[in-house]
């Protein structure tokens, strides 16, 4: 586990084909990533409400504390925060007592995207996923992103299910 300013050690993270565009850096989650623009990076992909810096720092410390299972990647660039990824590793009872990567919340900010950090993103979660042991990755996406994950290895394996709870908060299928 990583210090308690990064969410986990960046020894986990690996990618074989070379890192990020030069100037870009990926690396585990901070404490000090508020204000480095981590909410605008995730409004990409969806509502977020307006968290305090405050409120980061408790999901940060539950996330923390609970070991091993949440791995948020962040790309940055000159000070600010212009990707992020995580893997959530599920414990299993099947498969000989496996865990199973489930991969959320891959954002590139507009002005970056189309540079290859997605693919980086997605290649630093699978290095992390392997490095801890899961046995597969999965992941929800919308029609729109299928040819993405595709090119990161991933196949159609079914059909996405969604039973939401709070109304007016699904802009997952925005378009």
């Amino acid at each position: 586990m990583g210090d308690s300013q990064s969410l986990f050690s960046a020894s986990l993270i690996s990618i074989d084909d070379g890192g990020p565009p030069d100037g870009f850096a990926i690396r585990p989650l901070a404490r000090d990533d508020y204000a480095k623009g981590f909410y605008e990076c995730l409004r990409v992909l969806t509502w977020v409400g307006e968290p305090t810096e405050s409120e980061f720092l408790e999901r940060f410390d539950e996330m923390l504390a609970a070991r091993d299972t949440y791995f948020f990647t962040v790309v940055e660039y000159r000070g600010r925060i212009v990707g992020t990824g995580c893997l959530v590793v599920e414990r299993k009872f099947i498969h000989n007592h496996g865990k199973c990567g489930h991969v959320e919340e891959i954002a590139v900010v507009k002005e970056h995207q189309g540079k290859g950090l997605g693919l980086k993103i997605m290649q630093a979660l699978e290095s992390v996923a392997v490095a801890v042991g899961c046995y597969k990755s999965i992941l929800n996406c919308g029609p729109r992103n299928e040819p993405f994950y595709g090119k990161c290895g991933y196949l159609n394996s079914g059909i996405e299910m969604s039973n939401y709870y709070e109304e007016g908060k699904d802009s997952y299928h925005r378009g």
